[in-house]
């Protein structure tokens, strides 16, 4: 799998939205490879759009289409001020990764020492987290660059996953978190309170 991620802040959420709805409706299918995407507005305005494919050749492919480029020349004009693009060739699911049954959405960002260490506790820590955390229904850990990950957390909704933060965590499973806390060092949290969450039209 292969993730971009695009943010930036929103001028007009609005005109914003209906790009997005556009692009659902006109061009995803003809985006061969496309897998879904997860975007949301942020309290304070950032847009956070991860848009998944099959392989970096299959974003290149829908990068390069004419109709493309000209919804986004026109999509690129709801935001104030740059856009920045991270293109994540390595990604990881856990607990069978995204989910579009999800009523609030948790992006992290950040820059990590050992990425392969981080995805080695997602993977230890995959069986037992649902355990203790039912709300949680997978997410996914996608890196860029020599050192910068996005790490992606789908939540049956924001009241459980508040509520859920409170309870205790046995000792095996707080140690594995407490390693990958220390991993991600300094992290940027964007919580997308009403995620708009889309999959290929069958």
């Amino acid at each position: 799998m292969f993730i971009q991620v695009i943010q930036g802040k929103a001028a007009d959420p609005a005109r914003l939205r209906r790009c997005m709805d556009r692009w659902n409706e006109e061009l995803q299918p003809g985006a061969v490879g496309y897998l879904g995407t997860t975007s949301g507005l942020c309290d304070d305005g950032t847009f956070i759009a991860l848009a998944r494919f099959e392989s970096e050749e299959a974003a290149r492919r829908n990068s390069a289409r004419p109709e493309q480029g000209a919804w986004w020349r026109e999509t690129e004009q709801c935001f104030d001020g740059p856009v920045t693009f991270m293109d994540c060739a390595e990604v990881t699911q856990w607990m069978g990764g995204g989910s579009d049954r999800a009523g609030f959405v948790q992006v992290m960002e950040g820059h990590t020492r050992d990425a392969g260490r981080m995805r080695e506790i997602l993977a230890q820590s995959g069986d037992r987290v649902h355990e203790v955390r039912p709300e949680i229904l997978g997410g996914t850990l996608a890196t860029y660059g020599d050192d910068g990950f996005v790490e992606t957390v789908y939540f049956t909704s924001e009241a459980e996953a508040r509520e859920h933060e409170k309870i205790e965590i046995p000792d095996d499973l707080r140690s594995l978190f407490e390693e990958e806390n220390a991993l991600m060092g300094d992290v940027a949290y964007f919580d997308l309170h009403q995620p708009s969450l889309s999959s290929p039209q069958k």
